[in-house]
């Protein structure tokens, strides 16, 4: 019996393979650190393993990072614990420490290549996925940003530097990276590289030897630290925020208060796991940190949501608090109902915040009271929660 070919499913193509290659290798003088700039730390981590976080979370392996001679120790204590990590040395310019390191991706054989500076630790996952998309149709892309202000050529006359023609913003874009390229050209096109001495970047290097580059979006975001103020912070050393949450109590629900399964004859009723006091905590430190309110980082109306665990929206205003720069301090949690009994479980509960947010379980207080009958929590129609947090600059 013949097979009709046209009823043959098709199998999906595979997804290209992307590796990333993280630029560490200068000295970073101008930031006035005591060490490469790279390696201080900024905003409660290593500068280098903000964007090596993201280059992994977005999927790239293996993740290359370029680092001076003699800086093997701090830079695997700068990055440790983050897997598909890989280290070689630099050259004289930043061209040769490209060109090393994709030497080095040769035996990987990936099909793209991010190319990063270390001195821009913020990358937002939707500049990767531009970069990305745009290599399905082009072989580079880089993501720039419009240029807001007048521009000028500087002359010089009699000594001094003086305006000269104007120039057009409207046709100059501030460039950012990473730069993303398919990896045999961007290859090629470093190994046939031959002046002049330095490069700018990579797009310069595919440039000249005839490859075209798309500009995508960049984002603000990916600022570049180059100067002692970039480290100085102006923030306050100390915030405190306050959070408030209620869910109803249904039968036939389960109850899950500060990440913790209470057998109860009712559960709490909401669009996630409805964790009252966890949405508390997480509204208090959204708030310290002046990010809004955990309806606006997963609302009730997004279904992904839906029955979701709270510990993840915990997790992640952890994160937020520690991109601006900040610590817990402590947190207390006063959850407000007639029933269960919270004390038997205090101590779980406030392990259980503890592990979520990779602290020390003393900081953290886990507390109940009732209403003494009166309102909605004391006719045990649902429970309510109010937490505060105070935050300590990093």
């Amino acid at each position: 019996m013949s097979q009709d070919l046209s009823e043959t499913p098709r199998r999906p193509a595979p997804l290209p393979s992307t590796a990333a290659i993280v630029v560490a290798a200068g000295k970073g003088l101008r930031a006035g650190q005591p060490l490469p700039k790279q390696f201080a730390r900024w905003r409660g981590k290593p500068v280098l393993r903000h964007s090596v976080e993201a280059l992994s979370s977005a999927g790239a392996a293996p993740i290359l990072v370029v680092i001076p001679q003699g800086a093997e120790t701090i830079a695997a204590d700068a990055l440790a614990g983050i897997p598909g990590v890989q280290f070689t040395n630099g050259g004289e310019t930043r061209q040769e420490s490209v060109r090393l390191g994709l030497e080095v991706l040769v035996a990987s054989e990936p099909d793209l290549v991010l190319v990063h500076d270390a001195a821009r630790p913020i990358l937002p996952s939707a500049v990767i996925e531009r970069l990305l998309d745009a290599l399905v149709e082009k072989p580079g892309a880089i993501p720039v940003l419009p240029v807001a202000d007048s521009l000028a050529h500087a002359e010089h006359a009699d000594g001094l530097e003086v305006m000269g023609a104007p120039a057009r913003r409207e046709d100059l874009r501030r460039v950012q990276t990473p730069q993303a390229f398919r990896f045999p050209e961007i290859l090629a096109a470093h190994r046939a590289w031959e002046g002049p001495t330095t490069a700018g970047d990579d797009a310069q290097v595919a440039q000249v030897a005839g490859l075209q580059i798309v500009l995508v979006e960049g984002d603000e975001a990916l600022h570049k630290l180059t100067y002692a103020s970039d480290f100085a912070s102006t923030a306050p050393p100390i915030r405190v925020g306050t959070g408030y949450d209620v869910h109803r109590l249904e039968a036939g629900e389960e109850l899950w208060l500060c990440g913790v399964r209470i057998d109860h004859t009712h559960g709490l009723s909401g669009h996630s796991d409805a964790d009252v006091a966890i949405h508390a905590l997480v509204d208090a430190m959204l708030g310290a940190v002046g990010r809004g309110d955990i309806g606006q980082h997963f609302p009730p109306s997004d279904p992904q949501w839906k029955g979701a665990a709270s510990d993840r929206f915990l997790a992640h205003a952890g994160k937020l608090v520690a991109e601006a720069g900040y610590a817990l301090g402590n947190a207390d949690v006063t959850i407000i109902c007639e029933a269960p009994k919270i004390g038997p479980h205090r101590d779980g509960m406030r392990a259980r915040l503890a592990e979520i947010l990779g602290v020390d379980p003393s900081l953290i207080s886990v507390k109940a009271t009732t209403t003494e009958k009166l309102g909605f929590t004391g006719r045990s129609e649902g429970i309510a929660c109010q937490a505060a947090v105070s935050l300590i600059r990093l």
